[in-house]
């Protein structure tokens, strides 16, 4: 008991709403790491919808033991979205993680509950009271489809200058389970309809509650679950970033100065003090024209526009073709962000050289692609992130058409890794068995010089489909 209650005095201590970032930002900390949903999809597409807002200042734990254990961390935060839960695995926090997390929360840690996390710690007393409505037995959900999420409370700061109903595409929980007996204040609902696999009543869609002096805004919207592509689509549309950002800024503060239209305000093709002393190279500044050219020509084809803060292929006439950096690279680290259209393909190719007609004649190529659409989305090795035809994105993170992906090849003499929204999706040695392996069971060994190259450019390809750059920058590795 003396532990608690040092524990608790001193989050009672340092809790006063939590530590605002030095530029006045909002800080917050995604819990995840586990979980019966992708996670790796969620927790980092959560964290860029909340960075985007320019109000928050968001890290990730994969580890929350480490984190919610250690009270000085805890109290720099002002909200914890949770994105974790147990199933499949008793995956506990422990000591002194929970009691910490609990006792930051009754000192006024805001809390923002995101689908599966109300699944989470049957028999927690403490957790189930502040998360209010629960997945418990008797819980459930329809198919997952298109429906309507209705306000209840337009009065509450969460809801106020939002629309009487938004359209969403998600898994709609029915007859969660108020173990605890909390009571909470109903901000939205939606139809769970018999056709749909539901109960014929309103569901809670979103909702609040007080535990202790900490606010938590809770809603069961967010389903994603690993393979599915057609599921991405839930942590993306309108109404549910709006209720993200608002939610956990009203967590954070108990207001809300958000719009109610979400919108990424941050900016971008710039680089960072740090990257700059890191030896990092702008290659493209959103205004002027970027530093590449058409392959083998000595301009950009008239088809890549530059004018309005991204590099993007267009369609339409005019000329075309794969695009390459004016210099050349033998050990590097290439960023950028892209966006496809749906069904489209594109893809960076590196160290290629142009005694080919083509970069993919020497260029290996980290692949760009509408995974939901397009064929090669159905194939791991030609997929989103892969290693083009010769090894699989490991990690199901990549976004839906029309969102921004942040990816990074990292090239060390003959070993390729490939990064693609926060996670390292693939790394393999091209001196290895593997590789020859792979490769004898690849496209390639018909094309002798295909990834034979120790020096070469780095090439953005034309696939006839409309794609977007951004944020495209370059370090070489001096070995």
């Amino acid at each position: 008991m003396k532990a608690v209650f040092c524990i608790s005095a001193a989050l009672a201590l340092a809790m006063t709403g939590g530590c605002a970032a030095g530029d006045g930002r909002i800080r917050a900390l995604v819990v995840t790491g586990h979980n019966n949903h992708n996670w790796q999809y969620t927790s980092r597409m959560h964290a860029d919808t909340l960075e985007a807002t320019g109000r928050f200042k968001v890290d990730i734990t994969d580890a929350p033991g480490s984190v919610l254990g250690d009270p000085a961390k805890v109290t720099t935060y002002q909200v914890v979205i949770l994105d974790y839960n147990d199933l499949g695995a008793p995956r506990r926090w422990g000591q002194p993680a929970e009691t910490v997390f609990i006792e930051a929360v009754r000192n006024g840690l805001g809390v923002v509950s995101v689908h599966a996390a109300n699944n989470s710690f049957s028999g927690w007393k403490e957790y189930e009271q502040m998360v209010g409505l629960l997945w418990r037995e008797g819980t459930g959900h329809g198919r997952f489809h298109e429906f309507e999420v209705r306000t209840v409370d337009a009065s509450h700061p969460v809801f106020a200058g939002l629309p009487a109903a938004s359209r969403t595409t998600d898994e709609l929980y029915h007859k969660l389970v108020n173990s605890q007996n909390v009571p909470y204040r109903l901000l939205a609902s939606a139809m769970s309809s018999t056709e749909s696999g539901g109960t014929g009543k309103d569901e809670p869609m979103a909702f609040t509650l007080d535990f202790g002096k900490g606010r938590v805004f809770h809603t069961p919207l967010g389903h994603v679950w690993t393979g599915d592509e057609g599921s991405k689509i839930s942590v993306t549309t309108p109404i549910f970033r709006a209720l993200l950002t608002r939610g956990a800024e009203w967590a954070a503060t108990g207001s809300v100065s958000l719009p109610a239209e979400w919108s990424d305000v941050r900016t971008h093709n710039t680089l960072t003090s740090e990257e700059e002393a890191a030896g990092w190279q702008l290659l493209f500044d959103g205004k002027k024209p970027p530093s590449f050219r058409g392959w083998k020509k000595d301009s950009l084809p008239s088809r890549w526009k530059f004018d309005d803060g991204t590099l993007r292929l267009t369609k339409g006439e005019g000329e075309g073709g794969d695009i390459c950096t004016l210099e050349e690279y033998a050990d590097f680290e290439f960023a950028l962000d892209w966006k496809v259209a749906p069904g489209g393909n594109s893809g960076v190719m590196y160290r290629a050289t142009e005694d080919k007609n083509y970069p993919w004649e020497t260029g290996p190529e980290m692949q760009i692609l509408d995974n939901a659409r397009h064929p090669d989305g159905k194939k791991p090795k030609t997929s989103a992130g892969s290693l083009y035809d010769l090894k699989e994105c490991g990690v199901d993170v990549a976004r839906p058409a029309g969102e921004w992906n942040s990816a990074r090849v990292v090239v060390r003499g003959t070993r390729i890794e490939h990064y693609l929204n926060g996670f390292k999706v693939l790394e393999i040695d091209t001196a290895s068995d593997e590789y020859k392996k792979r490769h004898a069971e690849s496209k390639w060994p018909g094309m002798p010089d295909y990834n034979t190259r120790s020096k070469g450019r780095i090439a953005l390809q034309d696939h006839g489909d409309e794609v977007a750059f951004r944020n495209i920058k370059v370090r070489r590795i001096e070995r």
